[in-house]
Parts: C-alpha cells; structure tokens; sequence
C-alpha cells in the first residue's frame, strides 16, 4: 500500500494537517497503522484542534486496511467461482503443467521455492514467455535483482519465430525493477488501480504477475525483535492475494532457502509467511540428468497431494 501522501488525491481526508498528525507518531505509511494502538491514536486525536476530522481519518484508514481481507463467503460461491472464473495458464513446461493439471491457476498466489541456481528465474521467464505470445496475454514482471532477461524470453518463444513475432510478445510485458518493500507496495497499488479503472478487459488482458523474488524485499525487514517487518510481510502477501482473486490473473513468486533444523534447506520468510501462497512448489535442478534437467515437487497445493513430482526439461 502506498504512503499516506500518495492517497490524498483519492481521500481528501488525508490532507496536511492529518498526516503531519500521524507523522508525529511515527505513521507515515498505512502499513504503518497496522502495528499502531488505534484506540490510543483516537484518544490523543482528542487533544488536537480538530479532533473529529482526525478520528474520521483514522476510521478511513482502518476501512481501507479492511478491505484488503476477503469476505466471508460460503461454499457454493467458491465452488462457481472456481468452475466459471479461475482458470490455468499453462507455463509451456510439460512437467510442470502435467503435475499442476494445466498449470498456475488464475485467482491464485503460487510461490515457487529452490536453492540458488535451482532454476528459478528460468521458470518464471518461460511462463512469461509462454503467456506474453498468446494474443490476449499480458504479463507484468517485478524485477528485485535484476533478473529479467529479454534475450532468454525471445529465446523461450521459438527460434523460429519472426522478428515481429518477438516484438509484439516484448510489447506485452511489462517489467519493473523494484528493489525495496516500500516501492512493491507502491506499485501494486497503482496497478490495482490501472487494473480496476480499465476493468482488466484491454485488447491485451493482464493474465500473470511475477514477483522474482520476494524474498530478496521481505527478508531485509524481518531483523530484529519488532513486530513491524512480520506486519508488513503480511499486508504485501494479503496484497498480492487480493490482487490475484479481485483480478482474476496468476501471480507467482520466487523465494529462496535457508538453513533450517539439522541443516536442511527450507523455504525463507518463515511460519507467519507459510500460510500466505495458495500453491507452494519446490525446484530442483537434475544434475545425474543434465543442467537443463529439473525436479519440481509440490510442498502445498489446495486439491494435490503434497510430495507429488514430475521431471522437465528447459530445452522442451
């Protein structure tokens, strides 16, 4: 989510005097209220001048954190908007399509795990590809580490394919480097709105995010024994998922290992971020096989059994 200055324009409530208020606090993001005593900040409102205009500027704040939660919705519902509206998109890797039944699945928050060098990014620039060169798809790719290669895309589209073949698959990617917390959260504001003003029904409809990786944004805000780094993990991964069911598209993530109990790698960002991708999958590169030869195996899926694996191969 965006600082509270960016919103002004949107919520004239938000205006000098309310957020120099929340400054002297200590609250220059709404990310920033979630760690806040909200019935204390209302009670020093009451010192202020203007104590009603600032307690209203709290209650906005607080709607717009409530409207990052998903209603409450009953089982019909979620069973009509699985069959009617979440569909996959295949990633134009056979292993990995075969073991997801098509592919990702629109609406959904897949997070793909691995060791460096496993092959991450590889996977992430083949989906892109693969999507990029349908007629209607449009891919938008959050670059962390300056990882994006246009030349392996072009590459994953075909050898065979024309020159302006490869330009009109470039045209439908967009790609932005993002390198800090704070600017994620800024740019998937702006895209929630871009994607609710145009109603996401453009001649090239955004199909996929990437996010490669999110863990090279989160972890730097995890040190330390404060609750705010944990708080803003989480309103970026509540974020990410509202983006993906309200918008219909496939988001995928990267996240890399960490040492973990009797030295075995496990996923980063820890417990508190376990809960947040709807599909989690592990990636592995095949040595005995070949460097292009990979493993992925499923950690957690909402209707797969988790240990199920399939081999593929980057040259198919």
């Amino acid at each position: 989510m965006a600082p509270l200055k960016s919103l002004e324009a949107d919520y004239s409530i938000f205006d000098s005097n309310f957020q120099s208020y929340c400054a002297s606090h200590g609250i220059f993001t709404v990310e920033d209220f979630l760690i806040q005593d909200l019935s204390l900040l209302a009670a020093f409102a009451e010192k202020e001048p203007k104590p009603n205009r600032l307690n209203e500027g709290i209650s906005q704040v607080i709607s717009i954190i409530d409207r990052l939660h998903q209603p409450w919705v009953n089982g019909l519902q979620l069973l009509e908007d699985a069959q009617q509206n979440k569909h996959v998109l295949s990633t134009g890797l056979e292993g990995i399509d075969f073991l997801l039944g098509g592919g990702v699945r629109q609406g959904q928050l897949t997070e793909l795990v691995g060791l460096s060098s496993s092959g991450k990014t590889q996977v992430c620039l083949h989906v892109t590809a693969n999507v990029a060169k349908q007629e209607t798809g449009s891919v938008i790719f959050v670059d962390t580490g300056n990882s994006f290669s246009p030349q392996r895309v072009v590459h994953f589209v075909g050898q065979s394919s024309g020159s302006a073949f490869n330009q009109r698959v470039m045209s439908n990617i967009l790609c932005h480097s993002v390198y800090d917390i704070f600017s994620l959260f800024e740019l998937l504001h702006q895209l929630d709105i871009s994607l609710r003003s145009q109603g996401n029904k453009g001649d090239s409809k955004v199909q996929l995010l990437i996010v490669d990786s999110v863990s090279s944004l989160v972890s730097p805000i995890l040190g330390g024994s404060g609750s705010q780094g944990h708080a803003l993990m989480t309103s970026a991964g509540v974020l990410l998922k509202k983006l993906a069911h309200e918008h219909n598209i496939s988001v995928l993530l990267t996240n890399h290992m960490v040492g973990g109990e009797g030295g075995h790698p496990k996923p980063a960002l820890g417990e508190s971020w376990k809960s947040i991708p709807h599909v989690r999958l592990l990636l592995s590169r095949d040595r005995d096989r070949g460097n292009n030869n990979c493993n992925i195996s499923i950690l957690k899926h909402p209707s797969l059994a988790s240990g199920k694996a399939a081999n593929f191969n980057f040259q198919d």
